[in-house]
């Protein structure tokens, strides 16, 4: 028989998987439904078992770590998604503490580095000497590797993201200046890091493969940038004010990007910046402005063509979903990149479909 959980630590804590066999189980159940857009959530279990099953969902997706609250159960929801080289995972739960001690490091299963945004709530963070109070918007980096301890006095919403350390091309020295230290919404990268980041754990899981690898490296580079710029330098892969800026104006095209009045014009007058300056931006990643809009449009109507084929969506409709102003000019368009028309393109795909059907 399983040995009762211990009230307050991680029932399947992974150095102990082998001692009791239900909760290897569980854990593994958990890790193994995991998909893009996955939600867990405790209302699916017996009340009782509510916060040994949070503690098994946290260390599945996240890491292990003890969290407490002043009752014996826990109301507690998790939305897992993973895009390019960016873990993104959205908690929403009750009041609690959660602690991530040494002996749950002592099991290795955390080796990245997290960006939190807190949506709803408070959270008071202790890591590395500092303690700090993040309010709704602010942004802070935690570590997966050295102990730290979060209280959440009230119910709250967290967005996590988490990165192999070496995307932010740091040394460990000063990635622990970086932890338990809040950045407000109002001013500098924060401004544009907070609701990007927010609105990508949102919506991630609506994009095209190609889409979210794009957006995933936006935000890895974005979150770079921010850490260079609390240790008031610049890794060497980012080079000051024009990267930055670059990366507002992808994040730009990305969310305008069904709007058919979006132009080189447009973007330049929306970033206060002249249209010969944003041309020569783009120069040094070898396109140009209009080249990126174009290939992001295809991809996003041959991404929804694809996943519409058994209902035969019609091509123009998709089409000025994203921003082509007809469908003769879509359709020179997606020949020029791809040899053939998007209604041949489709019927290969309504074909092929049905062929897998039969099959």
């Amino acid at each position: 028989m399983r040995p009762p959980p211990v009230k307050g630590t991680l029932a399947g804590m992974s150095a102990n998987l082998s001692s009791f066999p239900g909760d290897a189980d569980r854990v593994k159940d958990i890790a193994t439904r995991r998909r893009r857009g996955q939600v867990l959530c405790t209302s699916t279990v017996p009340l009782s078992e509510s916060l040994d099953f949070w503690h098994d969902a946290v260390l599945a997706q996240l890491v292990g770590m003890n969290i407490s609250t002043e009752g014996g159960t826990y109301a507690a929801t998790m939305r897992a998604d993973h895009i390019g080289d960016l873990g993104i995972t959205t908690v929403e739960c009750d009041p609690g503490v959660v602690h991530r001690t040494p002996r749950f490091i002592a099991c290795g299963d955390g080796r990245e580095v997290w960006a939190a945004v807190l949506t709803q709530g408070l959270a008071q963070i202790e890591q590395d000497g500092r303690a700090t109070e993040l309010r709704p918007g602010d942004v802070t980096f935690f570590e997966t590797i050295r102990p730290s301890r979060t209280r959440f006095p009230q119910r709250f919403q967290l967005k996590i993201f988490a990165m192999q350390r070496s995307h932010l091309g740091l040394p460990e020295a000063d990635i622990r200046q970086i932890t338990a230290r809040p950045m407000r919404p109002e001013t500098g990268l924060a401004a544009l890091l907070s609701p990007f980041m927010s609105r990508l754990a949102d919506t991630s899981d609506s994009y095209s493969q190609s889409a979210a690898e794009q957006l995933a490296g936006t935000a890895v580079d974005l979150l770079a940038a921010t850490a260079a710029q609390q240790l008031g330098t610049e890794p060497a892969d980012l080079p000051g004010a024009d990267r930055v800026l670059l990366l507002r104006i992808h994040t730009f095209i990305r969310w305008h990007l069904a709007d058919p009045d979006l132009t080189p014009e447009s973007i330049a007058r929306a970033h206060h910046i002249s249209v010969r300056y944003l041309h020569r931006l783009f120069e040094g990643e070898g396109t140009t402005v209009s080249r990126r809009i174009r290939e992001l449009r295809l991809q996003e109507c041959r991404r929804e063509l694809t996943a519409t084929a058994a209902r035969r969506t019609g091509v123009g409709s998709v089409a000025r979903r994203w921003g082509f102003t007809s469908t003769a000019h879509f359709g020179r368009t997606f020949r020029r990149e791809y040899g053939t028309s998007p209604t041949e393109w489709l019927q290969h795909e309504h074909g092929r479909r049905s062929h897998e059907k039969d099959g």
